[in-house]
């Protein structure tokens, strides 16, 4: 009888020890995600050029009645770089356009970019009419970040949107950047 009552003592004692291995398994995942997402961020952060002189590509048409209208306040929301989540800006253009993520190894060398948001379609290299689908190898033709002009590049995806050419000053509390190349509108929300 007692050795009957050991079996279920012992199964118990190794499915507690599965479930404490397994919760700090993942945990361990979530702290290597974060720590990855946090090198991209930091990544993004020294190689981006924050301001450029305003310019825009050739062919790139003003959007008619964009949601948030050139000289009005907006709150850009999003996370692809940190010291841009949560700070004011000043719409200084709003363009109709698609814009794409992309994947690309700089031309200049150097580690891989992963899912760079964002480049529009004008500033690919002999674009045509056509909306690049997602596994799409382009050409950028655009110098946001260090190594990217001349890059070969994966689309990993295109979205049809108004983007905006913003000011804003980083949370960071760095210096103020201009004519910052591009958030697109589901990036932003009203201004309080």
């Amino acid at each position: 009888m007692k050795k009957r009552t050991k079996l279920p003592t012992i199964l118990s004692l190794f499915a507690a020890l599965f479930l404490v291995l397994g919760a700090c398994s993942n945990s361990d995942d979530k702290s290597n995600e974060e720590k990855e997402e946090n090198e991209h961020k930091e990544h993004s952060e020294m190689d981006m050029n924050h301001s450029s002189s305003g310019d825009v590509p050739e062919g790139l048409k003003a959007a008619e009645n964009p949601t948030y209208e050139v000289g009005s306040q907006a709150i850009i929301e999003s996370g692809h770089m940190e010291s841009m989540k949560g700070a004011e800006a000043t719409i200084v253009g709003a363009f109709d356009t698609t814009a794409y993520a992309i994947s690309y190894t700089p031309a200049t060398g150097g580690e891989k970019v992963e899912n760079h948001k964002w480049i529009i379609h004008e500033e690919i290299k002999d674009a045509g009419e056509v909306t690049y689908e997602p596994g799409a190898e382009v050409t950028v033709n655009a110098s946001h970040m260090e190594g990217m002009n001349g890059a070969v590049a994966e689309v990993e995806s295109a979205e049809k949107t108004t983007v905006y050419m913003v000011d804003f000053t980083p949370t960071t509390g760095r210096e103020k950047v201009k004519n910052h190349k591009w958030v697109t509108e589901s990036e932003l929300s009203a201004s309080k």
